[in-house]
């Protein structure tokens, strides 16, 4: 069986949150939590990535999130296929990196 990197799905999750409070450090902490229990990893300070099997599951995620969107800040959601993510060029200073690995996928058959 041919798996497609078109078929399985990257979900983004880019945020902005005020913490200028004690009740909006504990959003963001909720925010934040509610992620990495839904199975997103951080990618950067404030960028965290989901591995998805299909857009269905995508979408799935993307509703997970939406539903634990604090009530203040900008949060921005977005889905790319496993082929775009591989375009991603990622940099440390001047130097080159390669993305993220992709999660090893199981295979029952």
């Amino acid at each position: 069986m041919h798996l497609s990197g078109y078929r399985f799905m990257w979900v983004v999750a880019m945020f902005d949150l005020p913490v200028d409070s004690k009740k909006a450090r504990k959003e963001y902490a909720q925010f934040r939590k509610a992620l990495l229990k839904n199975g997103f990893a951080m990618m950067q300070f404030s960028v965290y990535i989901r591995h998805a099997a299909s857009r269905e599951n995508a979408e799935v995620h993307m509703k997970r999130v939406e539903a634990a969107v604090p009530p203040d800040g900008e949060v921005r959601v977005i889905t790319i296929t496993d082929k775009q993510f591989e375009r991603m060029r990622v940099f440390w200073g001047k130097k080159r990196q390669k993305p993220e690995p992709a999660p090893a996928q199981l295979e029952l058959f």
